[in-house]
Parts: structure tokens; C-alpha cells; sequence
């Protein structure tokens, strides 16, 4: 007999071939009922998988949320393929996993069919709806290599074939069938999965989109067809994700950015951004407001070079780690009527910085440094250089040049809980000038990295200190530890923004590294005439301003706050006789700090009206021939219903009180 602990500490006693459904019809017939898979000594495991010795068992059910969408979204995945299959006989099926809010799979079309479109998706997800009502057994079994590459040779499915050649012989494969017989259809897989198709509520999907996919993400292997979906328990999880999903696309920061006219990008450039002076304008305000945070939080200025020999590069280690999404170049180029090699060996490359901290290093390293300068803390508005790949470049979320607001506090052992504690508090200061709510989390060892275990066993024991004392380290604030999701380097706090809609960004963090000041030989004086070692903490806030703006005007629908808008007023003529009041009004506003245009075209107000608002300028002042006559405006705010009559001196000074930046004098 079997020995099975249960969550409350019970134990029960089960036979050799029981299953974790067992035990839970056992329960009861809800428990039976609600039970999606099994947790077995920490492994999420089928529920008609029998038990292989004593065991741990949690039953995981919908109220286990994250767990449960895993589960469902895989299986989504796996019918779609099936749906794909059936539909379209000769399609070979490849990959298809679970996604953060849904899933995809890869196919390679049958050749009398062509790459699918969108408009083969409503078939899709009808037969994909007949497979969940069939109610078909997902029966997990156990194979060996040889039977993967004869059965997949056999139906002609050669990605599959490719793929179960290089799997390891001495480990255990396993395949899933939906349905049982000889018609029951197969794929090669991990798991878990649910006991049956019929487990997956039929209107909590949504097939959304197609795109092309190379064969293992390689441009030089052959083309796949792609389709996406979402996934969810529920049709009310569904129904609130595709809202979500709406709003998103209202809010995206590619279209309000042409209607406002903030940035573009374009070929000739991929992964750069063109500038517009709207945009630029609220760069520099935001450059502006960081310089004041950090003037206020003693940090001191530096700028550094662009490109650095890859000799440097190789001493911080990230030549051997990161050197493939480096801008690489050689130190000298040779005449084109040279045809010897391009470079003769590695001492003549240079790159590109994809950050800025070994620069930072050298900054530090210039004259002597005594126990008593320190804390330094350095900061730079850093333009960094990174070869993302092709596909993974968005707008302004991710790019290949981008500016950091990056800083670097070099400081002893002892001063790091409190300057960690410092930054958290200035975090949470600027986070909330913005808007925006955040959670706190730490990201602890990666399986690569550098370091001894016991200094990074105390580089995680300072950060989750310094979170306790700054206060931050609560549920209020979403506290909670990432296994495996640090630096090569170093653990890191990250803060997670959560916008108007709901959606998370990952923005500021804060890592402590004591690898990088050995590895480039920094140290310091210290009382006792020793040289010794700093601690490195590498910190933003923004993250990048590119990814910071684009994350904004998501956040506000391009209605961003009066300081930041770019264009704060507009005087707007209804008539021609206006023209020169207008002009009047505009100087007065100017004057004030307002930045200001005037629309004095031809037009009739109500097509002003809507071109300014689709631009999103914060405020229009409406004037005629009254006006003008009277010494007064026509205020009409974005977002709000109808206009006000103010006078000139009134408006002056209501919208002056308003496009206040936020202060940031120290507390």
C-alpha cells in the first residue's frame, strides 16, 4: 500500500494503480468533479496518472488559477492541432505551447493548401469546439525513440521525425492520444494534461491571429504557419481578456503616437526611433524631471564613449555571455582593395555598449577612492546599443538603441542595505508621480552565473533586508521571490508597473554585484589602509525612456498629464477676425510657461475641435469676435462635456497652476 499526504496532513492508504482521480472521488464527488490535475511531491502530474510510491498529493482545480490556465492552454494548443489535422489532411504538425495568455502552434500546410490565413480560422475553431464536445480521453503513454521515429516517418511527419531523433534514448518519452483506438490522434509531449477534451469549457477560447515562423526559430529553416490563440477557464475570462485586448489596441502606443505626432520608425533604421519635437518634448521633460530626482538624491552625472575595444568587454565577462546581442565592429577596416582578412583576430574588434556599467567601472577607477567617497553614486542618461532579434522588435517597447537612466552606486558592505532601502523609497516616489501602482519582486540565482554560492546567498540576503526595512516587502506591494530570473552577475529587485488596464511592465530595477569590481579590478582604501573591494549596485527607474514613453501614453490613452503633454494649449480661431486676439492669447500663455499653437486655419470650429482631439491636446481656447471684443476664452479640456467662459487672465492662470511638474525636493 501506498502512503498519501494530503494538504491538511491526513494520510490515506491506496493500492498500487490508484490515481490522484481516485482519491479525490474518495473526497467527493465535487472534489471528483472540480479537479483539473494532481501536484505530486511538487510536480504537476495528470490526474489518472497512478501514484508510483508514497506521495505528497494537492488536487489542483480552478481555484488554482495559475496552475489551471497552464493546464488549459496546453490543451487548447493540442486540439487545435488535432482541429488542424482534420480539417486539412497533409499538414504536419510541429510545436504548440502554452503562452502568457493563451497558446500557439506551428504547421507546416499541406502543399495543396498554402500557408493558412486568418480566414481559415472560424472552421478551425468550430472543429476545434466538435473535438472538446466529443469528450475524447487524453491518455498519456510511455515510448522509446525508435517508436517516435518510425511512427512519424510513417505519417510523413518530418519536423516530428527530425525532432524525436535527437532526443536523448535513456529517457522517458511520452506521447498523449486524444481518443482511443487506431484513429486516436498522437503527439509527443511532456504534459500534463486534463483527463479529456471535455474538461475545456468550449466558449473560453478564441483563435486570434496567423503569422509566419521559421522551423526551431531559424531564418535559414523552412517557413511554418502560425496561428494563435487565447485561453481561459471561463467565458467570463474570456469575454474580460478580449476587452482588455480592445482597450490595448485603442491605447497602443504605435497608433497614438502617429496621431500625435510623436515618433515614427522605418527601415532604414530597424530597431531605432525617429524623434518628432512633439515626442521629443516629452523626452526632455522627462529628462528633466529624472535629472531633478537624481540632483536631489546625490547622484553625480557622467557621460560615457559609445563604442569600447571588445578586450573590455571580455574582462567583464559579457564578451563570452552576451556577445550575440552585441553591435559588433571591426577597430580598423581595411582598404577595399585589401584582400587579406577583414580583422586579423579578436584584440581589433570593438562594440558597441549594450550597457553602461563596465564604463562606469573605468569612471570609478580614475584617481584613488577612499572609504570615505563612498557611496558614489553615478548616474548617465546612457544610449546602449542591443541586437534584438528582427522579430521581437515592437514599437517602442523594444528597440535596438535605446537610453538608459542608469546609475551605478559604488559603496562598502555596510552601506548597501541602506542605499538599497534608499532607492526603493525613490522608486516608489517617482512610480506614483506617474500613476501607477507596482508590485516588488526578487529575481534570485540563474543556473549560469558567476560567483560563489555563499556571495550570493549574502547579495539575496541584503536586497530581501533592505525591501523589509524601506516597508516595501508586503502584500500590498506584491512581494514575492523569482527563482532562477536573476543577472549572470548578480540577484536584482525588479518593480512591476501595473497600468490603467491591468497589464504588467517590468521597469526599474536594483542589482547588487560583487563580481563585476573584481573582474575589473576596482577598489577603494579603506580605514585600515587596505584595498578592498566595493559593492556594485546597478539601478534604473525608467528602464529606458524609449520603452518608459511608449509604456506612458499606453497607460494615460495619449491624454498624458498637462506637464508632460507636449502641446499644453491651442488657441483656436472660429472666425478671421480673431486671428490677432489669438495671437495676443497665445503670447500671454507663452509667457507663462505654457507651450502653445495657434490654429488659425480656414476651418470650421468643429472640425478643429475633433482634429485636436484625435492629437489629444489637453486644452483648447476656443476665441471670436466676442471674445476678442471681451477679453475672454472658450476653455474647452479634453475628455470633458461642453466649455467654460473664462477670462483671459482667469485661464492664464488656471492652466499655469496646472502644468506644474511634479516637485520632487527632498523629503
Amino acid at each position: 500500500m501506498f502512503r498519501i499526504t494530503l494538504p491538511d496532513g491526513s494520510v490515506r492508504e491506496v493500492a498500487p494503480g490508484t490515481t490522484p482521480a481516485d482519491v479525490a472521488a474518495a473526497i467527493g464527488p465535487g472534489l471528483a468533479k472540480a479537479a483539473l490535475a494532481a501536484r505530486i511531491d511538487g510536480e504537476v502530474r495528470d490526474i489518472m496518472r497512478a501514484f508510483e510510491g508514497d506521495s505528497a498529493l494537492a488536487l489542483i482545480t480552478a481555484k488554482d488559477e495559475a496552475d489551471a490556465l497552464e493546464l488549459v492552454r496546453h490543451d487548447y494548443a493540442h486540439i487545435l492541432a488535432e482541429a488542424v489535422q482534420h480539417l486539412f489532411p497533409g499538414t504536419q504538425i510541429t510545436f504548440g505551447p502554452a503562452t502568457e495568455d493563451g497558446f500557439y502552434y506551428d504547421f507546416a500546410p499541406a502543399p495543396d493548401h498554402g500557408p493558412f490565413t486568418e480566414d481559415d480560422l472560424p472552421a478551425i475553431e468550430e472543429e476545434m469546439r466538435r473535438i472538446i464536445a466529443r469528450d475524447e480521453p487524453l491518455i498519456r503513454e510511455v515510448w522509446t525513440r525508435a517508436q517516435l521515429i518510425e511512427r512519424w516517418t510513417k505519417q510523413g511527419e518530418t519536423f516530428k521525425a527530425e525532432w524525436a531523433a535527437e532526443l536523448p534514448d535513456d529517457e522517458e518519452l511520452t506521447v498523449y492520444k486524444a481518443g482511443n483506438g487506431a484513429d486516436a490522434w498522437l503527439d509527443m509531449c511532456r504534459g500534463p494534461h486534463l483527463a479529456s477534451t471535455g474538461k475545456l469549457d468550449p466558449q473560453a477560447f478564441k483563435l486570434t491571429r496567423v503569422s509566419g515562423a521559421y522551423w526551431r526559430g531559424d531564418q535559414k529553416n523552412a517557413m511554418l504557419s502560425r496561428i494563435y490563440g487565447t485561453g481561459w477557464l471561463n467565458r467570463k475570462q474570456l469575454d474580460a481578456h478580449l476587452h482588455r485586448m480592445e482597450e490595448a489596441g485603442k491605447r497602443d502606443h504605435r497608433k497614438l503616437g502617429a496621431e500625435m505626432d510623436l515618433f515614427h520608425l522605418q527601415q532604414e533604421a530597424h530597431g531605432s526611433v525617429f524623434w518628432h519635437p512633439h515626442g521629443y518634448i516629452i523626452w526632455r521633460e522627462l529628462e528633466a524631471y529624472m535629472r531633478r530626482a537624481i540632483d536631489g538624491a546625490g547622484y553625480d552625472e557622467v557621460k560615457t564613449p559609445q563604442v569600447m575595444d571588445a578586450r573590455q568587454w571580455e574582462q567583464s565577462g559579457h564578451w563570452g555571455k552576451y556577445r550575440e546581442n552585441m553591435f559588433v565592429i571591426p577597430d580598423e577596416i581595411p582598404n577595399t582593395e585589401d584582400e587579406g582578412p577583414l580583422v586579423s583576430d579578436a584584440a581589433e574588434w570593438m562594440a558597441l555598449k549594450p550597457m553602461n556599467c563596465p564604463a562606469h567601472v573605468l569612471i570609478f577607477k580614475q584617481g584613488i577612492k577612499s572609504y570615505r567617497d563612498l557611496p558614489l553614486r553615478i548616474y548617465e542618461n546612457g544610449c546602449c546599443h542591443r541586437n534584438e532579434p528582427h522579430g521581437a522588435l515592437h514599437g517602442l517597447m523594444r528597440v535596438r538603441q535605446f537610453t538608459q537612466d542608469d546609475a551605478h552606486i559604488f559603496c562598502r558592505e555596510d552601506q548597501i542595505v541602506d542605499e538599497v532601502r534608499a532607492f526603493c523609497q525613490l522608486a516608489d516616489r517617482i512610480y506614483t508621480d506617474f500613476g501607477f501602482t507596482y508590485a516588488i519582486k526578487l529575481a534570485l540565482r540563474p543556473e549560469k552565473r558567476f560567483g560563489s554560492d555563499e556571495i550570493w546567498d549574502q547579495a539575496e540576503a541584503e536586497l530581501r533586508d533592505a525591501v523589509a526595512k524601506a516597508g516595501f516587502a508586503t502584500e500590498q506591494y506584491g512581494w514575492a521571490e523569482l527563482p532562477g530570473e536573476g543577472a549572470f552577475y548578480a540577484p536584482k529587485l525588479e518593480w512591476h508597473l501595473t497600468d490603467a488596464i491591468g497589464r504588467t511592465w517590468q521597469v526599474g530595477t536594483i542589482q547588487s554585484d560583487r563580481v563585476l569590481p573584481e573582474r575589473l579590478d576596482a577598489s577603494y582604501v579603506g580605514e585600515d589602509g587596505e584595498r578592498h573591494r566595493p559593492i556594485m549596485l546597478h539601478r534604473a527607474i525608467f528602464g529606458s525612456y524609449e520603452r518608459f514613453i511608449g509604456i506612458l501614453i499606453e497607460h494615460y490613452a495619449g491624454k498624458l498629464p498637462l506637464w508632460l503633454a507636449p502641446v499644453q494649449a491651442v488657441v483656436a480661431t472660429i472666425v478671421s477676425d480673431a486671428d490677432d486676439y489669438a495671437g495676443t492669447v497665445a503670447e500671454q500663455l507663452n509667457a507663462a510657461g505654457i507651450r502653445v499653437e495657434t490654429d488659425l486655419r480656414n476651418e470650421k470650429i468643429n472640425y478643429k475641435v475633433r482634429e485636436h482631439s484625435l492629437a489629444k491636446v489637453p486644452n483648447l481656447l476656443v476665441v471670436g469676435k466676442r471674445e476678442a471684443d471681451e477679453g475672454t476664452v472658450a476653455l474647452r479640456v479634453l475628455g470633458g462635456q461642453g466649455q467654460q467662459i473664462l477670462s483671459l487672465d482667469e485661464a492664464v492662470a488656471r492652466l499655469t497652476k496646472e502644468v506644474t511638474a511634479p516637485d520632487l525636493t527632498p523629503a
